[in-house]
Order: C-alpha cells, then sequence, then structure tokens
C-alpha cells in the first residue's frame, strides 16, 4: 500500500477512534445528588455532591461528560472542623464575580449539625487552560452542636441590588437563614446573632422543633427545611427550598416550595401571603409514581431561558438520585411554573 494512502488511512482510523472514546465518556440520564449549574463560553459545568465534589461537563444539558472532582483530597480544615469528614463534599454552589468563578461547598457529619461551609476560586472552569487551578480559601462559617439553632450545610450565594453578596443556607434546626458577606465574599460581614431566619416550617419561630419522623436529633426535630436558593427575576427574589426528607431512595419524600419577597432580607410570601419563615410556602413540585422525591434545586438564565436544576429519586432506578432539567415558566402574575416535559 503506498505510504501517504497508509498514513491517511491510519489518521482517518485514530480520528474514529477518538470519537468513540469520546462518546463512551459522556452520559445521559447522570446520577447526581445537589446539582448547580453555570455555563463558561459554550459549556455547561454542572457541580454536584460527591467525594471532593462531582463535576460535569456538557454543550446542550444532555451530553454530560464527567470532570476531576474539585478536591483530590480533603481540605485540612475540613478535616480539624469536622473529624469525621473524609472528603464527601455536599450541596455545592457556584457563582461569578469580578473575573472570578466561587465555589461554596458543605462539609458536615449525617444529621448533625456539625458543620461548615468552605469557599474556593477559580479563574477559568476549563481544565484545558493554563490558567485553571483551584485555591481553597477555607471556612467562611462553622455551626457547633448545642451553640448554634442552624446548620452550616447548603449554601447559595445572591446580590442584592446595591451589589452586596448574601449567603443562604441551612437544613432541619431553625431553618434556612441569610447571612451578609465581606466585599471579597470569602468571610461574613457581619455576627451569627445578625443572621435572619428567611424559612422555617414552624408557625411560631419561638416554639419547639415539631417531632421528628426520621430519628433527626432532638434539637433538629421534624423541621424539615433545606437547600435555599434565591433567585432574581424581575422586582422579586423568589426563594425556593425543599421540604420533607431527602436521602432515603424510594423512600424519600423531598419537594419543592417557593416564595417571594421585594427585599433581599424578605419576609418571603407565598401565593396565599403567608410568611416562609412563619410555615408558608407554595408547592412548585412533589414526587409521583416516576419519582419518589424532587429537590435540592438551582434556577438558572441561560439564552434567555430559565431552568430549574434539581435532582428526583428515579423510580425506574430503585430510586437512585437522578439529574432532572426542566423550563421555568411564569405566570401572568409573576409565580414560577416546571414546564414538565410528558
Amino acid at each position: 500500500m503506498h505510504l501517504k494512502l497508509r498514513n491517511l488511512m491510519l489518521l482517518c482510523l485514530l480520528f474514529l477512534a477518538g470519537i468513540a472514546v469520546q462518546a463512551q465518556e459522556t452520559r445521559q440520564n447522570i446520577m447526581v445528588h445537589d446539582p448547580v449549574m453555570t455555563k463558561q463560553g459554550d459549556t455547561y459545568y454542572l457541580f454536584s455532591t460527591g467525594h471532593g465534589i462531582s463535576v460535569w461537563s456538557s454543550k446542550d444539558m444532555k451530553n454530560w461528560k464527567p470532570e476531576k472532582p474539585v478536591f483530590e483530597t480533603a481540605p485540612a480544615w475540613a478535616v480539624e472542623a469536622v473529624p469525621t469528614f473524609r472528603n464527601h463534599i455536599w450541596a455545592p454552589d457556584i457563582s461569578y464575580h469580578d473575573g472570578k468563578y466561587y465555589l461554596y461547598y458543605s462539609v458536615s457529619a449525617f444529621g448533625k449539625n456539625t458543620s461548615a461551609i468552605g469557599v474556593a476560586t477559580n479563574p477559568t472552569l476549563d481544565p484545558s487552560d493554563p490558567n485553571f487551578k483551584w485555591t481553597d480559601h477555607g471556612k467562611v462559617v462553622q455551626s457547633y452542636p448545642g451553640k448554634t439553632n442552624w446548620n452550616a450545610i447548603d449554601p447559595n450565594i445572591i446580590t442584592d441590588k446595591k451589589g452586596n453578596a448574601y449567603m443562604t443556607f441551612g437544613s432541619f434546626w431553625g431553618g434556612l437563614q441569610l447571612a451578609k458577606l465581606s466585599k471579597d465574599r470569602l468571610s461574613l460581614a457581619q455576627s451569627p446573632e445578625e443572621f435572619i431566619t428567611i424559612a422555617s416550617q414552624k408557625k411560631d419561630p419561638n416554639a419547639p422543633n415539631p417531632p421528628s419522623i426520621d430519628n433527626n436529633p432532638v434539637d433538629a426535630g421534624g423541621n424539615a427545611i433545606e437547600a435555599p436558593f434565591i433567585f432574581k427575576k424581575g422586582n422579586y427574589y423568589y426563594l425556593f427550598a425543599s421540604t420533607d426528607y431527602c436521602c432515603k431512595g424510594v423512600n424519600s419524600s423531598y419537594k419543592m416550595i417557593v416564595g417571594r419577597a421585594k427585599d433581599l432580607t424578605g419576609p418571603y410570601l407565598d401565593k396565599e401571603g403567608a410568611r416562609l419563615d412563619r410555615a408558608g410556602g407554595t408547592l412548585l413540585l412533589e414526587g409521583n409514581e416516576d419519582w419518589h422525591g424532587v429537590g435540592h434545586n438551582a434556577v438558572y438564565t441561560f439564552d434567555g431561558k430559565d431552568y430549574i436544576i434539581f435532582h428526583g429519586y428515579d423510580a425506574n432506578a430503585d430510586g437512585k438520585p437522578k439529574l432532572r432539567i426542566e423550563e421555568l415558566k411564569w405566570t401572568d402574575k409573576g409565580w414560577p411554573e416546571i414546564m414538565v416535559k410528558e
């Protein structure tokens, strides 16, 4: 065979082999927990709970390529804060500010408020970029059993009309909290005594937590609300949250609620005018025969469309948590509705 022709055929075979490998690397219907997303250039990047924080990339939000985790080894500060921590990092949040991506993340002992939230930054999310490097800045806030009536997990960052950054977070205990961040977004700008409770399952904030139905600690009780996410749309800030129980596979009862406020600090009201910090909340989506529970959502605008990203426990896959991305529409009165595909 002519040398040039043989070399051309070899190049074609290598090219086809490369396509096959790439096709094998990308996956659909991926398993994730607590997903968040952003877009850089023509690529979507998804971060979720996992060893060192799980990372995926996609060109179309359908075919996902696994990337290396953010942390190959556990941050030293996190091991000190939570002695049982083994680099399984929960519920990240991704945002972009002043030329950097900010990735907030949760470390915790399961079922306890021995928890903390940290933050890492990166100038780019493209692993092929020579400037790609995650820099960990350590702890932002920490909760302590018997000392703080809130749980430092599930962070989400939102900016007010004046450009001030706030972090909302929380799970069970006294409900969801809102705290102002410093200008560099790496620490708190106020003391825990100044935190604002923006959502709770308790009608009376001074009443004891309702009884637990899942063997939670007494101080956590049945105040089953977590995963706050605030999204600005028009004249309102919309607070999304998840209620009831995640992480139980076929027995999960997770569902999503929403309320809104004209001021970032609240109070947030549902469609009926009930305050979310007094057990209010309009139901947005709950489980059905196909999904045992749905929750821990994030909301974004991509190319002029609003999307809600969350996980659901797939009834057709033994209750495994799967990624769901649905288009979010808005009623004439400004309330979100999920356009679930048939």
